[in-house]
């Protein structure tokens, strides 16, 4: 008889998702990714101010990450109009045509999906046109997503809270991705701009805690100036149960491995950091912790994809051998 392959969702934004999901694409599992809807930056920013349409970055992220490196399609997703005059990615435009000729956003990223063959499905996690909010320590609000990812104000001021400029609905295909997973994948990825804006979409935090799958959290390598100053990983972990509920992980995965002086000097200059922790620290967690080398061998200080893919693969291997506990 055919073995079924473990169900994987995998919920984030960014680059971070784009990892993860690069890395699973040729494993055997089915996967989902459930993308934050909360991008105001750049082409993205640019496209919801002029048409008003939600933000089609990170789902192109997502599909691209998906698809075949080689693939024509995929190359053009990628591309981007150079000039004042249009500046915007190819990719973005394509995603809000599709949702205008199949009569929604949804339906728009199903088909992208189908022309480009991505090995998996893609989730926006709400279809309500909203825009992120952070509250500062000291009371003041920022406005869109953009301004928290790239700070303006104060960066040194600490994040107490993000939330929604409106109320907004989960989208029931993400739900459902979630009801259906064996295993799901939160981040890495920038904590207050691409993972919590996932898990405050009103139904999304409900979904997490009824799924029975195993929940794996992934550690980022390096802090963000602006959103997680001076944080180590077990204040990672903390600020995501603070909107979820305490000791929701079953894994809790850090890179355990430094680069070269020279790879790190750059982000020093951007005040960022690489990401200490102590197991110690959440020694009160049922959470099985693994440190492994997930760093790139050279260039940017970011996750190596086949890195990442194996240490998933370690996880659903034991979770299937009923070893996590």
């Amino acid at each position: 008889m055919k073995q079924t392959r473990p169900k994987v969702a995998v919920i984030g934004g960014g680059t971070g998702i784009f990892s993860v999901l690069s890395g699973l694409k040729n494993q055997p599992v089915e996967l989902s990714a459930i993308v934050s809807m909360a991008d105001s930056g750049g082409s993205t920013g640019r496209l919801r101010e002029e048409f008003g349409v939600l933000p089609p970055g990170d789902i192109r992220m997502a599909l691209i990450a998906l698809s075949e490196p080689r693939q024509t399609l995929a190359e053009l997703f990628t591309y981007r109009f150079a000039g004042d005059s249009l500046n915007h990615s190819f990719g973005n435009l394509f995603l809000i045509a599709l949702a205008d000729i199949k009569g929604g956003f949804a339906q728009g990223v199903h088909e992208a999906a189908r022309v480009l063959g991505a090995k998996g499905r893609v989730f926006p996690v709400t279809l309500d046109n909203v825009h992120l909010r952070a509250r500062l320590e000291n009371g003041q609000i920022i406005e869109g997503e953009a301004n928290i990812d790239c700070p303006k104000h104060d960066g040194s001021l600490r994040i107490e809270s993000i939330y929604y400029d409106q109320p907004c609905q989960v989208n029931p295909e993400a739900t459902q991705a979630l009801k259906e997973a064996d295993f799901i994948i939160i981040g890495p990825g920038d904590l207050f701009s691409s993972i919590i804006p996932n898990l405050i979409v009103p139904g999304v935090k409900e979904a997490l805690e009824a799924s029975k799958a195993a929940k794996v959290y992934l550690c980022n390598l390096m802090t963000k100036f602006g959103e997680t100053n001076g944080f180590r990983g077990e204040n990672f972990v903390q600020e995501l149960e603070k909107y979820l509920r305490p000791d929701i992980f079953d894994w809790i995965v850090f890179n355990n491995h430094r680069p070269d002086r020279l790879r790190v000097k750059k982000y020093e200059q951007e005040r960022s950091e690489m990401v200490e922790y102590s197991i110690e620290a959440l020694a009160d967690r049922r959470a099985k912790i693994l440190e492994r080398d997930l760093l790139r061998s050279e260039g940017y200080v970011r996750h190596d994809f086949d890195k990442i893919a194996q240490v998933i693969m370690e996880i659903i291997n034991d979770g299937q051998n009923g070893e996590k506990d």
